[in-house]
């Protein structure tokens, strides 16, 4: 497993606790929490991309025998 991605995923956690945590001392609690949910739904996408590549790979192993 590539380091890279993981690193990928704590950086967007961590600017999105950032950005959340100072649009909420603002006084935008809604957009703190639509910037949390943007957040998630990004990290959500580059997970489904690795688990798509993990079907694809467990297919092509069961697809020589």
């Amino acid at each position: 497993m590539e380091l890279d991605i993981i690193f990928k995923i704590a950086g967007i956690g961590i600017l999105t606790a950032v950005l959340h945590s100072v649009l909420k001392s603002v006084g935008k609690e809604d957009l703190a929490s639509l910037a949390t949910l943007a957040g998630l739904a990004v990290v959500l996408y580059m997970v489904i991309d690795l688990l798509s590549e993990l079907f694809i790979h467990v297919r092509t192993v069961f697809m020589l025998y």
